[in-house]
């Protein structure tokens, strides 16, 4: 019985994967475009080489519903708690300067919270724009969607959770939220590839706080309107948006021209959000 209960939960999980990742075909296209944007590759530097060596972060791995396995770098809370911060890389993969914005994050919310930043490349980073770009363009929604399904199985029902990412991980971000179905209680979305499908936005159960770059070249402002009136109009949940007279990727942790005047204002209304979100005094 308890080996049926499992194949059918792993089943409707699968189906899960495959329906969301269906949904998020709209939104991939329009990553796969930017991936392949010549202007695009040219506004994201190289990372610096960097090494980070975390206070209390490990490595944890999981299964996926597809049957495999995948990785997140996990940060546990002080002290037993419901309360989970989900963080999505950029285009670069989950590198050191991921690692080390998780674990700030985590400080700055006080510590008694488990903060997981997931991994949607299975182990790959990118040093280059041009490795980034064939990263991003080459991710399958379907492996994307059972890697956060594979880690919202191993979080647990019983858990609270945010997400939070930037550029293509703010668009994770908002699947993310999607896939947490009631357990989620926000989303934070750095300048993210906006969902245009209003069957998807209309199942969002999560408060949204939307980062944006007023020069922003690539996320265009129409985009971002549209994004936010579906939200408005097709659910109960409270959209707030945050413009900053700055570019795209901004506030990026592996941006070598990272704009801390903004990029800290951001982050202070992200860690706003996230407390009020999560309960957290």
């Amino acid at each position: 019985m308890r080996k049926l209960l499992l194949l059918a939960t792993t089943a409707m999980l699968l189906q899960s994967s495959v329906s969301t990742a269906q949904n998020c075909c709209r939104k991939r296209s329009g990553m796969q475009e930017l991936a392949m944007n010549i202007d695009f590759k040219g506004a994201h530097e190289a990372p610096l080489p960097f090494t980070y060596e975390s206070d209390n972060g490990e490595d944890v791995s999981f299964t996926t519903p597809d049957n495999s396995k995948s990785k997140a770098f996990y940060l546990p809370s002080k002290a037993t708690t419901d309360k989970v911060v989900i963080i999505f890389h950029e285009w670069w993969g989950l590198n050191d300067y991921i690692k080390r914005e998780a674990e700030n994050i985590q400080k700055k919310l006080g510590g008694n919270v488990e903060v997981y930043a997931v991994d949607l490349y299975d182990g790959n980073v990118a040093t280059t724009p041009d490795e980034a770009g064939k990263m991003m363009g080459g991710l399958k929604p379907e492996r994307a969607m059972a890697i956060i399904n594979g880690l919202m199985q191993k979080i647990g029902k019983d858990k609270k959770v945010v997400t939070l990412g930037w550029c293509m991980g703010g668009s994770w971000s908002f699947a993310g939220t999607l896939a947490a179905g009631s357990q989620a209680k926000g989303c934070v979305m750095y300048y993210g590839f906006p969902d245009a499908d209003k069957d998807h936005i209309k199942n969002l159960k999560a408060d949204v706080l939307y980062i944006r770059g007023t020069e922003d070249g690539f996320i265009t402002k129409e985009s971002v309107d549209e994004f936010a009136k579906n939200v408005k109009s097709l659910t109960k949940v409270k959209y707030t948006q945050k413009d900053f007279k700055a570019v795209h990727a901004f506030a990026n942790p592996s941006n070598p021209k990272y704009d801390v005047k903004a990029a800290t204002e951001a982050m202070d209304i992200s860690i706003k959000f996230i407390k009020e979100h999560l309960g957290i005094k």
